[in-house]
């Protein structure tokens, strides 16, 4: 039997619900329609220090009650390649700073391997708060993280993403395919070349994928010195 109309109906409501009193809780106390002819629209934040200040000391969803950290991003904030992978572990919620751990160890050595160094790049996750036990974000952690990824990755303006993972890549891509399926081709995000691959994570459990993401660091690496013209 098919899905009830008014199950998905029940859903997109309440995926309404959760998106828009994450931009209340972010001040937007209405919905924009089509500019008014006369003042010119507000321009995106002009640093990531802006967003990261307006972040502050976030209470907008249950993680903050756990966290030891924010852990908001790091790395060049004039990169033309950024990474976004999923969400803080332990030592990224000690340290502040994301894939430092077993995992970040493994991001780095690949992006090492396409010619590139750790500084080169930005590296951010989908939510900047531990989830407990590092289980999968939830819907409405997604919803009141987002507004500052999205806003990262207008004030950076890169070339390529690479999304790692499946919540990455289904937040950005608005789908919920499974990374299975998306990894091994470029979609796009906002104008941007979106690349999804495996979760550094997900290749430590299941190292024989090592040979599948070096397939789609390659592809990544012809895109990069196509479109900046090194790498």
């Amino acid at each position: 039997m098919g899905t009830d109309p008014r199950d998905e109906l029940r859903e997109l409501v309440r995926a309404t619900r959760i998106y828009l009193e994450a931009q209340r809780q972010l001040g937007l106390e209405f919905i924009p329609t089509a500019p008014v002819a006369g003042p010119a629209p507000a321009g995106p934040p002009l640093t990531l220090a802006e967003v990261r200040e307006e972040l502050g000391e976030c209470t907008r969803c249950k993680l903050c009650r756990g966290r030891t950290r924010i852990v908001f991003g790091v790395g060049n904030p004039r990169a033309e390649l950024v990474f976004v992978g999923e969400a803080p572990g332990a030592e990224e919620d000690a340290q502040g700073e994301p894939f430092v751990g077993r995992a970040g160890q493994l991001l780095t050595r690949i992006i090492q391997a396409i010619g590139l160094r750790r500084e080169d790049v930005y590296i951010c996750n989908i939510i900047k708060c531990r989830p407990p036990a590092n289980r999968n974000p939830e819907a409405d952690e997604i919803a009141a993280c987002e507004p500052f990824l999205l806003k990262q990755l207008e004030v950076i303006g890169p070339k390529v993403i690479v999304a790692l993972g499946t919540f990455a890549a289904q937040t950005l891509l608005r789908t919920k395919e499974p990374i299975s399926k998306l990894r091994g081709r470029f979609f796009t995000y906002e104008g941007i070349p979106l690349l999804p691959t495996f979760h550094p994570a997900y290749l430590l459990r299941n190292p024989h994928e090592k040979r599948t993401v070096w397939e789609d660091m390659k592809l990544l690496q012809r895109e990069y010195k196509r479109l900046v013209g090194r790498g």
